[in-house]
């Protein structure tokens, strides 16, 4: 199975890092074999659409579940659209977390636990009580096409807390748009299939 790591570093005795959207490198494991590669993220300074646009190249390569420490509503939304499980709160040093996940000690997370641009500096850390909608339509093994319309209210935790405002017109565009393409590739993922078992 192939996952996906939130790293400070490109190698598995890097510490995870707390942020999904804008760490400096996700690591893709082989939970097998250990190989893995290692991404340096070129969202990490990006202003906004940092969560969606890593929660996109970590579904393009083929990951089933993320490990990472925090992990805000556009990300959220955009890996659950595209069938990936996100398990929040993880930390301590990649090779450990992949090796708690193999053994089945890391549990997947119900929604964001930040709010959005977590990791800008601009708002506090939270913790996310999300509940989505889902509209799936499983394809077997375990992957389903949900598309979830969850959101989760940050509480209390920092010195100061930004209050969560509403999506905006512009982000909410954005994470439809990325919520369509993944479904569009898996529709397409699903059209080559079935013609490769009609033949």
């Amino acid at each position: 199975m192939k996952i996906a790591v939130s790293s400070t570093g490109a190698t598995l005795d890097a510490e995870v890092d707390p942020r999904f959207g804008r760490a400096a490198y996700l690591l893709i494991v082989d939970t097998d074999s250990l190989e893995f590669e290692p991404i340096q993220n070129p969202n990490v300074v990006a202003s906004h659409g940092a969560g969606i646009t890593t929660a996109q190249m970590i579904a393009d390569k083929g990951a089933e579940v993320v490990l990472t420490g925090n992990c805000g509503p556009n990300a959220h939304n955009t890996l659950g659209a595209a069938g990936v499980k996100i398990i929040t709160g993880v930390s301590g040093v990649v090779r450990d977390a992949v090796e708690n996940f193999k053994q089945g000690k890391l549990n997947p997370s119900g929604g964001p636990n930040v709010a959005g641009h977590f990791g800008t500096g601009g708002a506090g850390m939270g913790g996310g009580m999300g509940m989505g909608r889902g509209m799936g339509m499983g394809r077997g093994m375990g992957r389903g096409m949900g598309m979830s319309g969850g959101m989760g209210q940050g509480m209390g935790g920092g010195a100061f807390q930004a209050p969560q405002q509403p999506m905006s017109k512009d982000d909410e565009l954005k994470m439809l748009k990325a919520q369509a393409d993944a479904i569009r590739k898996q529709l397409e993922e699903i059209d080559r299939r079935t013609q490769e078992l009609s033949d």
